[in-house]
Formats: C-alpha cells, structure tokens, sequence
C-alpha cells in the first residue's frame, strides 16, 4: 500500500491527504450516485409491487402514462427557452443528436450483423400488410410538437414558468411510478425472460454495442466519456431519456437525448420491413425499447406472430435497463 501511495507523492503528509481527499471524492461521488439510483428505482419498484390484474385498470395506466409523458416533454419545452445564449444552444442540441444516433446505430447495426452470423434467425414467414408507416411516424412526431408548444410558452418568460423545472421533477417521480405498474401489468415473468434466450441475447447485443456508440459519440463531441454513456441508455425510449438528462445535464443535452432517441424509432419504422426477411435480429434490435410498445405492431406484421415473444421479452430487458443505466452514468 505504501508503495502504491509513493508514486503520488514523496511526503507521508501529502500522501495521507491525497488519500483523504481521495475517499472523500469516492464517497461523496458514491453517495450521490446511489441517492439518483434510489429515486429512480424506488418509484419502478413500488409500482412494479402493486398486483394489476383487471384490465381496466390497466387501460388507466397506460392513458396515464401517455398523458404524464406529454406533460413532462411540455416542461423541458419550457426549460429549453429559459437557455441562455439560446440560438447556439440550438445548434448544439441537433449537432449532438445527430452524431451520437449515427455512432450508436452503426455499433448496433455491426454488432447485429455479427450476432446473425454467429446465430442464423430460422423462420418461414410471409410479409402481411404494414400498417401506416408515415402515421406511425407522425404520432411520434407529436411529442415533438408538445416540446415545440413549450418552448414557444416558455419564450414569454412568464414568472410562474420558472418553476417548471421542480414540476417536472415531481411529474418525473410519478411517471417512474407508472413505468413500474406497466411492466408489472406486461405479464412477463423472470421464467419467461430466461427462457427466450433470443430476446435476451439480442437485448445484450444492442446494449453493449450502444453503450460503445455512445463512447465514439462523446469522443467526437468532446464531451465527457460517461455523458456520451448515458446519451447511449436511452435505448430508442425518448421521452424518458430526455426526462432524466435534463435533470441531470440541463435542457441542452436533456434535448439532444430525446431528439437522439426519437431519430432511432423514426428510423426503425422505416427500416424493419426491409430488414427483416433478411436480418431478423437487426430489424428487432433497431426497435430498442420500443419493440415492446409502440413498433410491436410492424414487427407482428412483417415477421408474424413468432417474433412476438422475443419482442416483448427485448424491449421489457431495454425498458428495465434504461432508467437504471442513465441514472448510474448521470451520477
């Protein structure tokens, strides 16, 4: 040990203070990584407790959770258009969306390739009618213009919005504790995620090979090697991605999340009836989070019912991740 000291310094004195200095860091460091893990886990957790088995409860749930992410998109609108310096700010948010969904998508798209040559998809399945890809595409647009509409409020710098950033917190908290009862009310159980090794291999490749993205991606921005990370855990699941990096990094790069995100969905519907004959973990890998959800339907569709499963499965994994690793790479 006092070897290993004596390569930071000569003196006992400013050694023993090195390490001090170095504990303290560590523990200071420690607890506040820990407190942002608790916020975000302990609302998952109690909503994830809470046994939901009637359907209209459910339906309550997910209307809920609809409404309380275009609520919490409305207040980093708002906190967007309180940015000093605000026109470069702008051009910072879309420069950083566009390189980190760029780096993080080629990592997935290379790390999925090798993953099918490593482990051919078998299927016989015929392509069914697709439905709307430009509806599609315009619903996820929607939430775009919930943060355009509070951006624009947010411009009359009305007194009553500077609070906008202690609501959205609180907003914040409540959404998590909906996130828990919805993947509870998903039905999977720890049984069904271990046996659909597809689902779960697919979820591990896209995760590394984003968190690798999201390296190349800070790299090429300058920015911090653990924002870039936490620029990556998103996982396509925009809405909440943007929530916790706004708390985290303020608006500018809270935004260049979710527009980071939102690119990846936009861009999964447009690629997996072309993919998916082909390359059925790429298709099902672009989708992230959102395979569970909001791209399900187009998965169904263009490679049937037995892709399902492994959807679920895949975006349930994502979906659980996502908070977690932002929380820890935030901190």
């Amino acid at each position: 040990m006092q070897g290993t000291k004596s390569l930071f310094c000569e003196q006992g004195l400013r050694c023993d203070r090195f390490w001090i200095a170095c504990s303290l860091l560590f523990h200071g460091r420690a607890r506040f990584m820990y407190s942002g893990l608790l916020i975000i886990l302990i609302p998952l957790i109690l909503g994830y407790l809470l046994p939901l088995r009637r359907p209209a409860i459910l339906g309550l749930v997910n209307r809920l959770l609809s409404g309380m992410v275009y609520v919490i998109l409305f207040f980093m609108g708002i906190s967007l258009a309180f940015l000093d310096n605000l026109s470069s700010n702008l051009l910072a948010i879309f420069h950083v969306a566009l390189v980190s969904v760029v780096a993080i998508l080629i990592c997935n798209l290379l790390a999925l390739r090798l993953l099918e040559k490593k482990m051919p998809w078998r299927h016989a399945h015929k392509q069914q009618a697709l439905p709307s890809r430009l509806n599609m595409a315009l619903d996820s647009l929607k939430l775009c213009g919930v943060v355009v509409a509070g951006f624009l409020l947010g411009l009359t710098h009305w007194s009553p919005l500077t609070h906008a950033g202690e609501a959205s917190e609180y907003a914040l908290i409540f959404l998590l504790f909906l996130v828990g009862m919805q993947l509870r009310g998903s039905g999977m159980t720890v049984r069904q995620i271990v046996l659909n090794r597809r689902g779960t291999i697919v979820a591990a490749t896209v995760c590394v090979s984003a968190l690798a993205g999201g390296v190349i991606a800070a790299l090429l921005l300058g920015l911090p090697i653990h924002t870039g990370l936490a620029l990556a855990s998103g996982f396509g699941w925009y809405s909440l991605s943007g929530i916790l990096m706004t708390e985290s990094f303020g608006p500018v790069i809270g935004s260049a999340a979710f527009f980071n995100d939102l690119l990846r969905e936009l861009i999964a519907i447009m690629l997996i009836p072309g993919l998916i004959s082909q390359h059925r973990s790429s298709a099902l890998g672009l989708c992230g989070a959102t395979s569970m959800d909001f791209t399900l339907p187009v998965l169904q569709r263009s490679g049937g019912n037995e892709i399902v499963p492994a959807a679920i499965v895949h975006g349930f994994l994502l979906s659980l991740l996502a908070p977690v690793l932002i929380a820890l790479f935030v901190s």
